[in-house]
């Protein structure tokens, strides 16, 4: 998904922010220059008169006074160079000063947007994705692999939660991977404590550093914006209720938690069902088990997803308990 126009005029402002700032610190310069050496500005005076008249020559075809006038210009450059450097200022001291060298703090380099316009982008849809604090704390580099035990297994696939993990780590690293190559959702459904949320903060980390827009909800607050959207017309909650469809990556976490009636119901199936149909990718995490999930949501909601999602059971001792315990053994 593109920026919205309210987006990227977000990010022009800055831009026309810094460009102000730019012109501000420079003429500050200026100013520090003039009191300082006074004859700094007749010099930078005839310099321009020169320039002006170098201009006229040329455009009137006069080649031949040219040579004199680049001769007289460079020694005026010059003389301007020493007296900056006699008293105490850097070479560059008046020339413009961009926060970002590259575009020049426009933002563009050419047509193309400029690498500091991408992160302007990333750091826009982090503020607006829910998410700027906890992925400091949650991503990939973080998760770790030594929580989960070969001698937890699942009765049912007698598997080891540590065999599960592994296998369910690769697949959200390949989701990232292949975010723009291939169409993929994920259902991340077991006991609490296990890892759900932990993995979709690390797969909105990877994508929203590549400037993809990703929203995080929990899904009480996810029904709470579609219900101000439809019954209040609450404008934020509108504008919001358009990104929940279009972003490109839609979090909802703890599905179940939410208080469950026909509206919800409703929703649920709507967002699932447009989104695929959008080819929008999402994540749903939940510790509802599978028969329940259908009991509540309804088949079709439970056709969609489960004939449309990646379906990732995790098993093993909640994360959460076992560190606290780590911690503890480690301070004694």
């Amino acid at each position: 998904m593109g920026l919205k126009q309210s987006q990227y005029d977000a990010i022009m402002r800055d831009y026309q922010q810094k460009q102000l700032q730019d012109r501000d610190v420079l003429s500050k310069h200026r100013e520090q220059v003039y009191e300082k050496v006074p004859e700094y500005k007749s010099l930078e005076d005839s310099i321009a008169v020169l320039a002006v008249q170098y201009g006229k020559r040329l455009l009137n075809g006069d080649e031949s006074a040219t040579a004199s006038l680049k001769e007289e210009l460079a020694i005026l450059r010059d003389s301007r160079e020493h007296l900056l450097a006699s008293a105490g200022f850097p070479a560059d001291y008046l020339e413009p000063v961009y926060q970002c060298p590259d575009c020049q703090d426009t933002g563009y380099i050419g047509n193309k947007k400029c690498h500091c316009f991408k992160k302007a982008i990333t750091n826009l849809l982090y503020a607006q994705s829910n998410l700027s604090s906890i992925l400091q704390k949650e991503n990939f580099d973080t998760f770790s692999l030594s929580y989960y035990s070969n001698n937890h297994i699942d009765p049912k696939s007698n598997r080891s939660s540590l065999s599960v993990m592994t296998d369910a780590l690769a697949a959200c690293k390949k989701f990232v991977t292949t975010f723009d190559q291939e169409f993929h959702n994920i259902f991340l459904y077991g006991d609490t404590g296990v890892g759900k949320t932990f993995l979709s903060h690390c797969i909105a980390k990877e994508l929203m550093d590549q400037a993809y827009t990703v929203i995080y909800f929990s899904a009480s607050e996810l029904f709470q914006v579609m219900a101000k959207s439809k019954f209040e017309k609450d404008v934020d909650a509108v504008y919001m209720y358009d990104y929940i469809y279009d972003c490109d990556l839609l979090i909802i976490d703890d599905l179940g938690t939410e208080l469950t009636n026909a509206f919800v119901t409703s929703e649920l199936f709507s967002c699932v069902n447009e989104r695929l149909l959008k080819q929008k990718s999402t994540i749903i995490s939940t510790n509802l088990s599978l028969d329940t999930l259908v009991d509540t949501y309804s088949e079709r909601t439970f056709s969609r997803i489960t004939s449309s999602y990646t379906m990732l059971k995790l098993i093993g001792d909640d994360v959460r308990i076992t560190k606290k315990l780590r911690n503890s053994r480690e301070e004694q």
